[in-house]
This record gives C-alpha cells, structure tokens and sequence, in this order.
C-alpha cells in the first residue's frame, strides 16, 4: 500500500513582533501628553485666579455678615401692614401716657407747695391726684379725686401726728403752669392726734397715754413736784366740742406719796391729801405719832373722838391703842385733809413723815393745773371759704381719731 505523501503546508506570514511597552513609549509626545499639558495648564491658570494679591493669609469670604444686614434692615420688611399699625399705636400710647404722667407729678409737687405757702406747714404735704388720664381732666379745669396728706401739724397744745383727707370733683383756675386756685365742693378727711406724740408733748416722756374703750384715754406715771417724783393716775374722756374741736374731761387724777398719803386736787370732802390705809393702820402703832395728832384739839374735833376718850388715851398707853386700834379711828383719820391741818400746824405734818416743800408743792397744783396739763383738746382753724367739721371721735390703740367733712372750700387765689 502506498503511503500518502504528507501534505505540505506552508505557514502563514505572521507580522512581526512589537513591544507593547516600546508603544507606550512612542506616545509621548503624542495626543495623551498634550492632553495632559492642557489639563495642567488649566490648572495652573485656576490657581492664579484663586491666589491673593497680598501677602497676608488667606480666609473664607464671611458670607454671614452681609445676611445679618440685609435681615436686620427687612426685619418689619415682611409683617403685614396692621399689625405694623398696631405696633405704632403702642408706641404712640407710650410717649402720650409718659407725658401725662410727667404733668400729674408737676402738679401735685405744684398744689404741693402751694398748700404749705397758704396753710404756713413746716413742709409741703404729700399730695395724690386722682383719675386717668390727667391731661384731659386738666384741659376741662376739673380734678376727679385729690388725696393731701400733712404730717405733724400745730393744734393749741399738741400736735396732729396726721392729717388726711381726699377732695372730689375739684374745680381748677388756670393750666397747667398757672394754677391760680381750687375749689373743693366735697371733703372727707381723717385726723389722727398720736398717743406716742401725747407722751413725748405732754408727758415729758413720764407720762404714758392709752386708749381704754372707745372715748376714754388713761394716763399713767410719774409727775415731779418739790424734787419727788408722785405717781400720777388720771383719766380722760373724750368728746367733740362743737364743730371744729374735741375737748377732754378729766377725772380721777390722783398723785401717790408712797404709801404715806394720796393727793387728789380739788375741794370735795374725798379730795385734797389723806393718809392712806397703811399709813393709817401704822400711826395707831407710833404712839408718839398718835399723841401729836389727839393733842390738837381742832383734829380732834374733825375726827369726831369725845375729850374725854382723848384725855384718857393721853394718859393711858393701853387707852390710847385701844382708841387708835379701831377701826372708826382708822377711817376717821383717813378722812382728813391734810392740806387744812397744815395750815395751821406745820410741825404735825413734818412730825407725821411730809416734807413741807412738797405740801407747798402739792397746794400749787390745783385742779386746773393739773386738768390743763393733762388736756389733749383741740380745734382746726375756721377756713376763709367754705366749711369744715369734725364728727365723730374714737379712741383707738395709737391715738384719736377724729373723722374730718367739709363743703365749699377754696384753696389759692
């Protein structure tokens, strides 16, 4: 068998081998490193744009300032129309009610002065005008309400520790500037006279005043006579005298020497100066004492003892205790004025323990010394115009109070 020949193939031509990094590297100058010389080119003209002219550091622009500003100048740029309007009244409000307030204090500090100069105050009152708003009542000449208030003001003998009243539907002269007047159709008003005035005034801090019920006021203390200091008790009632005035009417004073005796001024049987109970009850057992005051035949004829008890009791020590034991002497001898066994018998006095600068002391101060020392009376002054009364009167923990009404009074020119 014949063997095939092998066909013969011829390979085919195959192009040549190349590089590929060889072609990489022919590209350098090609359209991939143009492209890039541009992109740096661009660069480079961004960053000449970006770089500052100075040589200082660089900073972000504040974008926030500038919107501040514009926020700040549209801040009402966008609220609507009425409520703007609103605002601009309140505003308005504001400045006309600061305004009106400013002419109500200038003229209270106005009536204020005004007052002192017409009533002669030791300083101005406090004075509170009423009603809102002022300016207006002011351009119709009329005041709704006026509150004045005067501290410490002279009455006779003491002083008012305060007077207030309020006035309504006052008419006014003049404006604003030139308030020339005022004229008052209505008045209630109270007047207070203290009791912490009344102990400085009267009682020469010795002497204390208090409220007891509703019309009467006690005092209570020491009083000074001859160099000793006697215990005073008195009482006052209050009452009102007349229109105008208060007057006091002053019972029970009594002064106290010790336990020795009891000085009430007056000329009633009960009054004058008499033993007390203990000094009485003590002279039944000083037999001298005793003896002294029997041997005064006008004594003891005032003490309603027969001559013939006395005789024996001047003899007879035991006599004598029996007689000045009892109890009829005791009281007898309590009833006695010693004012009138002084006159006549000094020395009995003195020998019974009274020191005779104080009996002389003691006859000055009568009744009427004593009534206008302890008086706590007084009376307003009658105005030009018009009329003012006091109505009732109470007596109250801090002093007296009186309640004050008046009509048609005129204050100013």
């Amino acid at each position: 068998m014949r063997t095939p020949h092998p066909i013969e193939t011829h390979p085919a031509a195959t192009p040549p081998y190349t590089n590929p990094y060889d072609e990489l590297g022919a590209l350098d100058d090609g359209p991939l490193e143009e492209f890039l010389h541009e992109a740096d080119d661009e660069h480079d003209d961004i960053d000449d744009l970006d770089a500052p002219t100075t040589d200082e550091d660089w900073a972000p622009p504040n974008h926030r300032r500038g919107a501040r500003t514009r926020r700040r100048k549209n801040r009402f740029a966008g609220l609507p129309l009425a409520l703007k309007a609103v605002i601009g009244l309140v505003v308005l409000a504001a400045f006309l009610t600061l305004g009106d307030r400013w002419a109500l204090l200038y003229a209270e500090h106005a009536a204020a002065d005004k007052l002192k100069d017409q009533l002669d105050l030791s300083a101005a009152p406090e004075v509170e005008i009423g009603g809102f708003p002022f300016l207006t009542q002011l351009a119709d000449s009329r005041v709704d309400t006026v509150k004045v208030t005067v501290p410490d003001v002279a009455a006779d003998r003491v002083s008012l520790a305060k007077v207030s009243a309020t006035a309504t539907g006052i008419r006014i002269e003049g404006g604003l500037t030139s308030v020339r007047g005022a004229t008052i159709p209505q008045l209630q008003g109270e007047v207070l006279l203290s009791f912490a005035d009344l102990n400085r005034e009267l009682g020469a801090s010795q002497v204390t005043f208090t409220g007891h019920g509703t019309d009467e006021v006690r005092a209570r203390g020491t009083l000074p006579v001859a160099g000793q200091n006697l215990r005073l008790r008195a009482d006052a009632r209050i009452q009102r005298d007349g229109d105008r005035g208060i007057s006091t009417e002053i019972d029970g004073m009594r002064l106290d020497i010790g336990d020795l005796a009891t000085y009430r001024p007056g000329s009633r049987p009960t009054e004058g100066l008499h033993l007390t109970s203990t000094s009485a009850e003590r002279l039944a057992k000083e037999t001298k004492k005793a003896k002294a005051l029997l041997a005064i035949p006008a004594i003891v004829e005032r003490l309603g003892v027969p001559r013939s008890a006395v005789q024996e009791a001047l003899r007879d020590d035991t006599k004598l205790a029996e007689l000045t034991g009892s109890a009829d002497f005791a009281r007898e001898a309590m009833n006695l004025n010693l004012i009138d066994v002084a006159a006549d018998n000094p020395a009995l006095l003195k020998r019974l323990g009274f020191d005779p600068a104080l009996l002389d002391g003691l006859t000055q101060l009568t009744r009427p010394v004593l009534v206008d020392r302890l008086s706590l009376g007084f009376r307003l002054p009658k105005p030009a115009d018009g009329d003012v009364r006091l109505q009732d009167v109470r007596v109250q923990k801090d002093g007296i109070r009186v309640r004050v009404t008046g009509e048609g009074l005129s204050v100013g020119g």
